[in-house]
């Protein structure tokens, strides 16, 4: 059962029922525990034990790094009872973050580092053992999103929040099944504060919601499916293909990856919404950014804060000078690449856009002395460049998500000058399997790009959204329209992978 599946509608609206005809708030997240278990089992039931032992683990320790310190001691020994209790606290802080990473260890990147012990060290065995766990163990849906989370409400609770003694309440939170898999990266204590005052919702939001599951329909099945039959067409004879292919590839699994995750999200937060949830947004308009850092502002903006509050600021931030600043930028991001993926391709690309950032903070001192400059960069003509270097960037790395191996991302960048398809390629790809010249692809990659301008333009320029009755008129034609014109085999969404 997955998402935009008539399994799964039927699934929502039988949630839906139930959860809307109980009174008691106990019973609702008894029913939203017991959906959500549901819908992971469907997907990966082998799995269900390990969230529940994981999601307890984290509670506990939650708790007892929670646990105030004990006020009935003598004044002589009130200084040595708070060392005491403050090492304790950051003694299991630390045991519930190792048991996190060496879930996410354990069950992503064993292969990985054998293969690099196997590189490093000319060892056969440790190659063949990290092929015979990639073709056995298969890592849990959502496993990054999880650990993440509990991550996140460890550190929260360690910082001064109060842990919850309710562990209905927590398991609510943790399996709440529209966020389960991918996202968005939620926080326990907002999310709790919605349970507080948990209400039906009226009748714009539930406009809202449907209107949210319908764009993601559209989104995913009507654009990132049919997207992805042209990227694999092409990354997948990267030989045979030539220089016009590859940046038109790879401008359609920059499309692609960002219509996927973002239709999922949509989703995730339509379905949230109607359970009475609101689910905090993940992209806005990304492809939009006149840099760098503006873009990881826009683009899974839930990790973005994650990466900043649980690690850029506790390495110190901006606050220790302009060098420790770009050094604690390129580790956050090497980080945040190791976290979408177990190969070097992802490292490379985390690396890149720490670079990315490190170029920007570079830019920006320099700006702050030079008015000059800073008139240049407020310009129409900087804002032009600052945006295409930024997507030039950002496109070309996408390469490295696609290809994460080193060896094919190489050869792309190898041939995006100067070399031309051969016949087999264009009669295959476009003659037989697309059915449309390359000169047609462009024309239809560039008015997608444009209807993204427009509604850019519309949302943030103008201000404008469209009225409830439009959207309550356009919902069952996009769900038509996505159904009926997706493709005949659908792929999982991209994110499930990382």
């Amino acid at each position: 059962m997955t998402f935009l599946s008539i399994t799964y509608g039927l699934f929502l609206l039988s949630t839906l029922g139930i959860f809307w005809t109980v009174e008691q708030r106990s019973l609702r997240l008894w029913i939203l525990v017991i959906a959500s278990l549901v819908f992971y089992s469907s997907q990966q039931i082998q799995y269900v034990p390990l969230l529940l032992v994981m999601t307890l683990l984290t509670f506990y320790v939650g708790q007892a790094i929670g646990t105030p310190m004990d006020w009935r001691v003598d004044d002589r020994q009130w200084q040595f009872a708070q060392q005491d209790w403050n090492r304790r606290r950051l003694w299991l802080l630390g045991i519930g973050i190792s048991l996190n990473i060496l879930l996410l260890l354990g069950f992503k990147y064993v292969p990985f580092l054998l293969e690099s012990i196997g590189g490093v060290t000319g060892a056969t065995a440790a190659p063949e053992q990290a092929d015979w766990i990639r073709d056995h163990v298969i890592a849990p849906l959502g496993i990054s999103f999880f650990s993440f989370e509990c991550i996140a409400y460890l550190v929260d609770v360690y910082r001064g929040a109060p842990a919850t003694h309710s562990l209905l309440k927590f398991f609510a939170y943790k399996l709440f099944f529209p966020k389960l898999i991918s996202g968005p990266i939620t926080r326990f204590h907002p999310f709790a504060a919605q349970l507080q005052t948990l209400q039906f919702p009226v009748s714009s939001q539930v406009i809202e919601g449907l209107w949210l599951i319908a764009c993601g329909a559209v989104k995913k099945l009507l654009l990132a499916d049919h997207l992805g039959t042209v990227v694999n067409l092409t990354f997948s004879n990267v030989e045979r293909a030539g220089s016009g292919d590859l940046w038109l590839a790879t401008l359609a699994y920059g499309l692609q990856l960002y219509l996927d995750f973002s239709g999922y999200v949509d989703v995730a937060r339509g379905g949230a919404i109607l359970l009475g949830f609101e689910l905090p947004q993940n992209f806005d308009f990304p492809y939009f950014a006149i840099s760098i850092a503006d873009f990881w502002r826009r683009w899974h903006i839930t990790l973005g804060d994650w990466l900043r509050n649980y690690l850029y600021f506790p390495l110190g931030g901006s606050r220790q000078g302009l060098a420790r600043t770009c050094l604690n930028l390129l580790i956050v991001m090497v980080i945040a690449g190791i976290w979408h993926g177990a190969a070097w391709g992802f490292i490379v690309w985390g690396g890149l856009h720490g670079l990315g950032l490190v170029i920007h903070r570079l830019t920006a001192a320099l700006s702050d002395r030079s008015e000059s400059l800073q008139r240049w960069w407020k310009s129409i003509p900087g804002v032009i460049v600052a945006w295409l270097f930024t997507q030039l960037m950002v496109f070309t790395t996408w390469i490295f998500f696609r290809l994460p191996n080193l060896k094919d991302s190489s050869l792309v960048f190898q041939r995006f000058f100067g070399h031309v398809a051969d016949i087999q390629f264009s009669q295959k790809v476009y003659v037989e399997s697309l059915q449309i010249d390359r000169l047609q692809l462009t024309g239809l990659l560039g008015l997608l790009v444009i209807g993204m301008g427009l509604a850019y333009g519309l949302n943030r320029g103008l201000k404008l959204q469209l009225a409830w009755t439009i959207k309550i008129l356009l919902v069952p034609i996009c769900l038509f329209a996505a159904w009926l014109l997706a493709p005949n085999e659908t792929p999982p969404y991209i994110y499930f992978d990382f």
